[in-house]
């Protein structure tokens, strides 16, 4: 069954030879089978080479074939690199493209289809060190109470309350194990079942990289209180969170929900999901953690990636000398 991501690519390549669209989807499919690429990844891969294909018919003014793409030049990449940046793309976001276009064109040579060294030697856009957002203590402390205060509030229909469960369980994974807001919403009944046998969640990560994390009574009782409210029959075959009609639960659900309690709570502006993954890692940090076993948990496969919360916690050492030191403010 295809995905909307899937059929949006299909839909582009409209403007691609058949040949050419058709190793585009083979390509695809590679991604999926050989490479086992997460939903998230897949989609992600998809909507990048959509618009990089996109950006070619227009480019070369024609349907594109196999000589178009063996002929792409530094300077034509750096046209595309350019236009994804007026577009208002990230360095990030532009870099995470160049990747998926990297990858194909990888893909190709392999397969005797197409080598273009001009596509694999472009290099990526500069990006600023960009350090994670925590929240503090307290602020987690008051974004889980005020779920506590929903059930009082009387202006809420009494049939959201299994919602209400769902959300705070959801965000207990994200602050309690560190899980990415994907991986949470991937959990099934199984994956519980286990964890409460064992007392550790197995997780399946970026790249298909499987990993284990405490699973910790007050996010056991978060699941569980949202198990008994929710409405629908458990189903081994779905995912563990239903969305308001029983179906695939959306991360945008999430999203929108903690933006509402932000405004709500006067959080900082950065509050996300990903912020309470972040603020896990950084508070373990904080309290001594080693370095090295918070990179397992969090199933980042390069220690730099982990490191650079050492910058978070060192920033917040300097600003508790600053607020507190009698002579900080002489010597700013």
């Amino acid at each position: 069954m295809s995905t909307p991501e899937q059929r949006r690519l299909a839909d582009t390549l409209s403007r691609v030879d058949n040949d050419t669209a058709s190793k585009v989807m083979e390509w695809v499919g590679w991604l999926e089978t050989e490479r086992r690429a997460s939903r998230h990844t897949m989609d992600a891969y998809q909507r990048d080479m959509r618009a990089f294909v996109e950006f070619l018919s227009d480019h070369v003014g024609a349907t594109l074939t196999r000589d178009h793409l063996e002929s792409l030049s530094s300077r034509d990449m750096r046209a595309w690199l350019s236009h994804e940046s007026e577009d208002g793309k990230s360095p990030a976001s532009i870099a995470r493209a160049l990747s998926v276009v990297r990858s194909y064109f990888r893909w190709t040579a392999r397969q005797g289809y197409i080598e273009n060294d001009a596509v694999l030697s472009i290099r990526n856009p500069k990006q600023p060190t960009v350090v994670p957002k925590a929240l503090t203590i307290s602020e987690v402390t008051d974004l889980f109470k005020a779920f506590d205060s929903l059930a009082d509030d009387k202006t809420r229909r009494p049939g959201d309350r299994w919602i209400d469960l769902r959300d705070r369980a959801i965000l207990m994974l994200l602050y309690g194990c560190g899980l990415r807001i994907s991986e949470a919403l991937e959990l099934n009944t199984d994956d519980v079942t286990r964890a409460q046998e064992t007392g550790a969640l197995t997780i399946l990560g970026k790249g298909n990289k499987a990993r284990q994390v405490p699973f910790l009574n007050t996010v056991a009782d978060a699941i569980r209180q949202y198990r008994e409210a929710c409405p629908f029959a458990e189903d081994p075959t779905m995912q563990l969170f239903r969305g308001a009609r029983g179906g695939r639960l959306s991360p945008r659900m999430i999203q929108k929900r903690l933006q509402e309690l932000r405004v709500r709570l006067n959080l900082p502006e950065g509050t996300t999901p990903h912020a309470l993954r972040h603020s896990y890692a950084t508070h373990l940090l904080g309290n001594g953690a080693d370095l090295r076993a918070i990179q397992e948990l969090l199933g980042h496969s390069a220690l730099s990636t982990t490191q650079r919360y050492t910058d978070v916690d060192t920033e917040r050492l300097l600003q508790t000398y600053r607020d507190a030191h009698p002579r900080a403010a002489s010597t700013q």
